[in-house]
């Protein structure tokens, strides 16, 4: 795996092009049967000067969120083992997206099954992208996310966004 200080991979330009195909590579490196995925694609979506993952969770026995930021590398390293033992397909269902010049934020919802064909996902939340366009392609800075639960419903409007 790469290291922190080391420039990622160079992207497919087909990944980085535009939004929609940023998110969809980045949802694409995720799903999957159980087994390795692409990490090198995954990191090659990441602004090479430090890009982010952050986990919200709710910490027993008082559900005060905490977050957890980690690298794009140090995200492989903790999904990866998970994911080479079991099936994950997470895709987006809704999209809300605000641009001003180089930077967009994206209100990506999504939906996670166990198997490509389950009928109902296991889990559903929103994925905050800020992305960054250098007039040459598409750059994830951070990706921040939070899941449905009880008492945090997915508002309706991000789940009629145009998708």
């Amino acid at each position: 795996m790469s290291s922190d200080s080391s420039s990622p991979p160079p992207a497919a330009a087909a990944d980085v092009h535009s939004i929609d195909a940023i998110l969809h590579a980045k949802y694409d490196v995720m799903s999957g049967p159980a087994g390795p995925r692409d990490w090198n694609r995954f990191y090659s979506l990441f602004i090479p000067s430090g890009g982010r993952l952050i986990r919200t969770r709710r910490v027993a026995p008082d559900s005060t969120p905490h977050v957890s930021v980690v690298t794009p590398q140090e995200f492989a390293q903790q999904a990866g083992e998970y994911l080479s033992k079991n099936s994950f397909y997470e895709k987006e269902i809704s999209l809300s997206v605000d641009t001003f010049g180089a930077v967009t934020q994206i209100f990506s919802t999504y939906e996670s099954r166990r198997a490509k064909d389950d009928p109902q996902p296991f889990a559903r939340g929103i994925d905050a992208f800020q992305l960054f366009n250098d007039g040459k392609r598409w750059y994830i800075v951070t990706v921040w996310w939070d899941a449905e639960r009880p008492g945090n419903p997915i508002p309706a409007r991000y789940l009629t966004g145009s998708k």
